[in-house]
């Protein structure tokens, strides 16, 4: 009786761990572009799951940035269960004008949000938000949209003051590496704008998913290349009204996104456009995004490109950018399990090689990040091909550019390179 009591639990055991193996969560990696690499600019790209489980992106499209009339903004749709992204369609453009940077949520009431800037006249300086509300998006094509509204972006009444008591800090500690030339520059640039509302108020644009908190606040991070720092929008009834946060100023911030400690901080992680070493910038809010501590350096690399960080369904943090001083060969995915103090685990959706890097390397950069209902994780973001595997269209033009999908789960990011 006895050895059949040992034997019952040793089944039983075996039973138990091949179950264990067979569920347990395998490593995977998937990725796709959206549409053949093509000689046209595609850029600036935001990724959503819609409600039916689609996945809907978007980006801006056209022969330039802010400088050619052309560029639309453009968005592409995977079905739930499809293998395939249909074919680009048309979601916002201003005729003769750049409309450029797009962002996208989908807001409790379940509707989808489009935010972008439309250029007025060729300079980022001249940034005109909008933004775009539909309920009806979960079908193939273009959303129909059920308002269309400007975002007037109205600093608050001390905005001049606080800029200038930031440059004045700036001034009284300048840093080591820029320039002594082009530190003054960039701080006479800054004065000089103070005095005039329209600077103020034109300039700002949007770059990554807005944030919404309890209570029906939507905080939209905005940054402004006329200022190179950043700011929030904030609104508590749906757009009917907004105001602004405190301006986060430093040399050369930019493109906030923005991520909730469990005591209810906000933390922004930004890009950085200032000078070496580069490292991802960080600032804090207690007050729901209204005020925010002064800009810092994270020990994470970063080259002045587009950053994301969100936090997952187990707690965890996910940060995804160029973690590179230099270039934007390298796009990286890391994980922290003590919010942003430590990231333990870092895996790359895209490296070139040191050969690449010589013979010309390709770039990989301004990602947006989601993670799915299943828990798995979707990642957008521009793609120019490296030179090595570049091809060229019918008028002999690289044909080099287009906007890739990547769609992994934490036991690949885990596994690490």
């Amino acid at each position: 009786m006895k050895n059949y009591f040992i034997l019952l639990i040793f089944c039983l055991t075996q039973v138990c761990h091949s179950g264990d193996s067979k569920n347990r969560e395998q490593p995977f990696l998937r990725s796709e572009l959206l549409f053949p690499l093509e000689r046209w600019h595609n850029h600036g790209s935001c990724i959503v799951q819609c409600p039916n489980g689609d996945l809907l992106v978007c980006w801006y499209h056209g022969s330039g940035e802010r400088t050619a009339d052309d560029v639309v903004v453009l968005g592409a749709r995977k079905k739930k269960n499809a293998s395939t992204w249909s074919a680009p369609f048309l979601l916002a453009d201003t005729p003769g004008y750049p409309d450029t940077n797009p962002a996208m949520f989908i807001d409790p009431r379940r509707r989808l949000w489009l935010m972008w800037p439309t250029i007025l006249d060729n300079r980022w300086e001249s940034a005109l938000m909008k933004y775009r509300i539909s309920s009806d998006y979960e079908k193939s094509g273009s959303p129909k949209w059920d308002a269309n509204e400007v975002l007037h972006v109205t600093p608050r009444t001390n905005f001049q003051s606080l800029v200038g008591t930031a440059l004045d800090a700036l001034v009284a500690n300048p840093p080591s590496a820029m320039k002594l030339d082009e530190f003054d520059a960039w701080i006479k640039k800054d004065r000089a704008r103070l005095p005039d509302k329209l600077s103020c108020r034109l300039g700002w644009m949007t770059r990554v998913h807005p944030f919404v908190l309890e209570g029906k606040r939507l905080i939209v991070p905005l940054y402004s290349d006329g200022f190179d720092f950043s700011l929030m929008a904030i609104t508590d009834d749906w757009g009917k009204s907004w105001f602004t946060s405190d301006p986060l100023v430093s040399i050369a911030n930019s493109q906030p996104s923005l991520i909730r400690k469990k005591d209810g901080t906000l933390v922004a992680y930004m890009r950085d456009d200032g000078p070496p070493p580069q490292r991802v910038p960080v600032s804090e809010s207690k007050d729901r995004g209204e005020t925010w501590s002064p800009v810092v350096d994270s020990d994470r690399p970063d080259s002045g490109a587009g950053v994301e960080v969100i936090t997952l369904k187990n707690g965890l943090w996910l940060l995804v950018n160029n973690d590179l001083e230099v270039g934007r060969y390298r796009l990286g995915i890391s994980l922290s399990d003590d919010e942003g103090k430590t990231w333990k685990w870092t895996r790359h959706l895209e490296q070139d090689s040191e050969a690449d890097v010589k013979a010309g390397a390709g770039s990989y950069h301004y990602p947006s990040v989601i993670q799915a209902k299943d828990g798995t994780i979707h990642v957008s973001y521009s793609i120019h091909q490296k030179k090595s595997e570049t091809k060229f269209d019918s008028s002999g033009k690289p044909a080099d550019e287009s906007i890739k999908h990547a769609h992994f789960n934490l036991a690949w990011v885990m596994q690490g390179d």
